[in-house]
């Protein structure tokens, strides 16, 4: 990680053949992110904090001094105090870096960002599957919600990267995605993605996915009085073929005429 970060001289391990300049000599006069800081050894935690004292540093196998001006912003889902207690991450480094906490709440806590993030990734997949975008559906966006998310984000990246690969990169299959959750996902233990105060813990019981479909399909029959097809059904609105739908519905032992006009009923 050293040689990442602080470059290196030629020769100055196995494989250095060339010079090579790290992310903070590249980062001078800008910011430079570091992600999962608590990861870092403590040897390396030294000169890092060496960097933010005064700015200096050597490559690794140089002897020369070197001088930069970045901006440090670091981020980490572990507990540093807790770390910093067992000795694991060193005080002054903590006491360098936590000038300004920002807490980022987990994703199952931001549950209306989850539909702009399901639309980039699942954009994204699409373009890289099959050469065009993949737009998630209301049902998708609501089986999404639903889910906890342990793994925050990057989970729900790989999420839609699976349902459009189960799709053939032609359509997204997010129930069958999220089919197979992680071990551990429907108890959840939440921490604090970015630095900040000490974690928050909280438990959390997802629904299962029949009862998130069930609740879906019921919540757009109610909206549109049991009507199926057309421009204005159910089917439309949850983004899926009519077909499938009552497919669904047979699956799922949904009566539609309840849902109805009171009007409509004996017709």
């Amino acid at each position: 990680m050293g040689p990442e970060l602080f470059g290196h001289e030629r020769g100055s391990f196995t494989g250095a053949g060339a010079l090579r300049r790290g992310w903070f000599e590249r980062a001078d006069g800008g910011t430079l992110f570091l992600d999962e800081i608590g990861e870092l050894p403590l040897a390396v935690q030294v000169r890092l904090l060496r960097i933010l004292q005064d700015g200096s540093f050597e490559r690794v196998g140089g002897e020369k001094p070197m001088t930069v001006d970045v901006r440090i912003v670091a981020a980490t889902n572990a507990d540093l105090h807790a770390m910093v207690a067992t000795g694991r991450f060193r005080q002054d480094l903590w006491y360098r870096i936590s000038v300004f906490q920002i807490h980022l709440p987990p994703l199952r806590d931001r549950q209306a960002d989850i539909p702009a993030f399901a639309a980039h990734f699942a954009a994204r997949a699409g373009k890289r599957l099959g050469g065009h975008a993949l737009v998630p559906t209301a049902l998708d966006i609501t089986l999404l919600q639903a889910y906890p998310w342990p793994g925050n984000v990057r989970e729900l990246a790989a999420v839609i990267e699976r349902a459009a690969i189960l799709g053939n990169g032609r359509k997204l299959e997010i129930a069958l995605a999220l089919g197979t959750p992680s071990p551990g996902a429907r108890q959840v233990t939440a921490t604090a993605p970015v630095i900040g105060p000490e974690p928050m813990q909280s438990n959390l019981t997802a629904p299962t996915l029949k009862e998130t479909t069930r609740q879906a399909i019921e919540a757009a029959l109610m909206q549109t009085f049991a009507r199926i097809e057309g421009p204005f059904g159910a089917a439309r609105r949850l983004g899926i073929n009519p077909h499938t739908l009552r497919s669904r519905m047979r699956s799922l032992d949904i009566d539609w005429k309840q849902f109805r006009k009171p009007s409509d009923d004996g017709r």
